[in-house]
């Protein structure tokens, strides 16, 4: 990565192959590689339509949740933030070698939400709706 990209951490509706990484790219976000969170997060579906995950990072448990690793225009990136509804928000997401990079989190009153439900144990999103 270069001094005009940033890192973007994925792990639901942006990942190649659903329906919003057209929004990614859109953005000039290119995809980089395929890894995992440390294991100190929490996955929940979200009663949303359609159905998106919230990754929520745990003080204690936890486990590593699949993810994305794409590279953006940094020049892009604002106006890539601006467009993500709550409860998702971008944060730093620490993946299992210890770096942080920017990427999608959620807030911490989702898992309260109505209809929400902890994914967690299916390690990603790709296993929740397979």
């Amino acid at each position: 990565m270069s001094l005009e990209t940033t890192p973007v951490a994925v792990c639901g509706l942006h990942m190649r192959g659903y329906p919003l990484e057209k929004q990614m790219r859109e953005h000039g976000a290119v995809f980089a590689y395929e890894t995992v969170t440390a294991p100190r997060y929490k996955m929940v579906k979200l009663p949303t339509e359609p159905a998106k995950p919230g990754l929520l990072k745990q003080r204690e448990g936890g486990a590593s949740i699949a993810v994305e690793v794409w590279t953006m225009p940094r020049e892009a990136f604002g106006a890539f933030v601006i467009g993500i509804p709550s409860p998702l928000g971008i944060g730093k997401v620490e993946l299992v070698d210890g770096t942080e990079v920017p990427g999608f989190i959620c807030e911490g009153y989702a898992p309260e939400m109505p209809g929400a439900e902890d994914v967690t144990a299916s390690g990603g999103w790709r296993n929740v709706i397979a």
